[in-house]
């Protein structure tokens, strides 16, 4: 099919800027080999005419891409796919409670904040009774240098003593309550919803406004019906997958 016969891609449904949905868009193309490595990818004036766009829109696009090195721009030659997005970043969620409290070895947590005595009146999909406080952590998780993942976790503040420094810089969230000697967890939950990065989050995890974030809400009751852990993650979009086994 002519690239000219395409019918435009209506942008108009989402509130996200226009050249941040396209830079997705590009991505997926490149991440699903349609623009292969090493490839020349259409012009600006062609994707401009395909989606519909202005061409400065087309390049604020681009200039994504290329901030990213999926791309390069040789003058009076065009733009070339440079490689696949994110290779070095892929974050595979595990779906059950193995992969879950499986280690991470190539990711570093950074500790944001570590705050006592939280008391929590709602809770996003709860499960269990709430403890009487909670202490919160707010973390960072790097990998290869770059931020994938913000988390807020709450551990029932009784449980403080029984962790250490040393297992909140390097522990998942339901491994930080999992290793706790004699602490039986009965019911488990992990809740994914699909949303987009506010101010706070895209400045925190370096990526634009707006741009895709998976949001990863986890729960873990202990034997006594309480939430002794309530965590939610946010990922970058582009650099999480979750793997499910079916049978």
């Amino acid at each position: 099919m002519n690239i000219q016969q395409k019918k435009a891609v209506d942008f108009s449904r989402s509130s996200i800027s226009r050249y941040i949905q396209l830079a997705t868009l590009f991505r997926r193309r490149i991440e699903s080999g349609q623009w292969p490595v090493g490839s020349q990818i259409p012009t600006v004036e062609e994707l401009a005419s395909e989606c519909g766009v202005a061409r400065a829109t087309i390049r604020q696009a681009l200039d994504i891409l290329e901030r990213e090195q999926l791309i390069e721009r040789y003058r009076a030659k065009g733009t070339f796919v440079r490689r696949h997005p994110q290779e070095e970043l892929w974050c595979a969620v595990g779906t059950d409670w193995s992969g879950l409290l499986r280690p991470s070895h190539s990711a570093r947590i950074e500790v944001l904040s570590d705050t006592p005595d939280v008391r929590l009146e709602h809770v996003l999909y709860q499960i269990g009774e709430l403890a009487p406080a909670y202490r919160h952590l707010h973390r960072r998780h790097w990998r290869h240098d770059q931020p994938f993942l913000l988390t807020d976790v709450y551990i029932d503040e009784r449980l403080r003593d029984r962790i250490t420094k040393e297992d909140i810089e390097t522990k998942t969230a339901l491994r930080l309550v999992a290793d706790i000697p004699d602490l039986e967890i009965i019911n488990a939950q992990q809740t994914l919803t699909i949303g987009t990065a506010d101010m706070e989050t895209a400045e925190s995890l370096s990526m634009p406004l707006n741009a895709p974030v998976a949001y990863v809400h986890r729960r873990a009751v202990d034997s006594n019906g309480i939430a002794v852990l309530i965590a939610q993650g946010i990922y970058r979009g582009e650099v999480v997958r979750f793997d499910i086994k079916l049978k």
